[in-house]
């Protein structure tokens, strides 16, 4: 495998120098502090992702205003205590993007969100809970238990909450590729995604760095060499995604 510092001066070089690279990084990730978030906004971020993934992302933020209003601001005991005819009012409701399959993702995942709360004093707490060396472990769990939140869509749901993730874009993918990381081109296997995690875990041990940093620094690596401005347009001036919900559009960046 490559040296991380080598895969981060190229990172540097392409983006204009270390302090350009650093700026666009973003906070540290604070995983104990997830388990402040309230569980409605917990849902808002699901439903984000859930609705953004696939579509116009610009389409999901000007109207995303109009979802919280039809989804009673995504309160999962609310939402629960909704008969049937709520929910297929919905499909005709001209404030949200009238997907079915999409609609009733919010329903099922407002039932693991309330189940999950009553475990564990929060959903937040839950996630807070969770390894962060273990990152593989909670998008299979995700991808098992909640609806529509495996792949891309999980990854970047724990990102926007502010959990420790990195996110499997092909830039990403092709930079551990180049590393030297047997993996194929779209990992997706469990045995790649093993990988993939046992690699990360070993960079943050080698530099201390939180593995959502690892990951933009090896996308920003390698492919489509976006410029600095573009990448903040994306994630914000401070390089981090918008604190209340997924709301941008990803642009092949981890």
């Amino acid at each position: 495998m490559s040296d991380f510092a080598k895969i981060r001066r190229r990172a540097a070089t392409r983006k204009g120098g270390e302090a350009e690279l650093a700026s666009l990084l973003g906070p540290v990730p604070d995983n104990a502090a997830v388990a402040d978030i309230a569980d409605d906004r917990v849902l808002s971020t699901m439903a984000e992702r859930v609705f953004a993934a696939g579509f116009v992302w610009r389409v999901i933020e000007q109207k995303w205003p109009g979802f919280e209003e039809a989804f009673l601001g995504f309160e999962p005991k609310r939402l629960l205590f909704q008969p049937n005819d709520f929910w297929h009012d919905l499909a005709s409701d001209q404030r949200i993007v009238r997907n079915p399959q999409k609609i009733r993702s919010v329903r099922e995942n407002a039932a693991l969100v309330e189940r999950v709360s009553k475990e564990h004093g929060g959903f937040g707490r839950f996630l807070a809970e969770w390894p962060a060396e273990d990152q593989v472990g909670l998008m299979a769990w995700l991808g098992k238990h909640g609806s529509r939140l495996g792949g891309n869509t999980g990854q970047y749901f724990l990102r926007w909450l502010g959990w420790d993730a990195f996110v499997i874009s092909g830039d990403m993918a092709a930079a551990l590729r180049d590393a030297g990381l047997d993996i194929a081109e779209s990992p997706t296997s469990k045995r790649d995604l093993d990988k993939i995690q046992a690699q990360l875990n070993r960079w943050v041990a080698e530099t201390g760095l939180p593995r959502r940093h690892i990951s933009r620094i090896l996308a920003m690596s390698i492919g489509d060499n976006h410029s600095p401005q573009a990448l903040r347009d994306y994630m914000g001036e401070d390089g981090s995604p918008p604190s209340s919900r997924a709301s941008r559009s990803p642009i092949g960046h981890g």
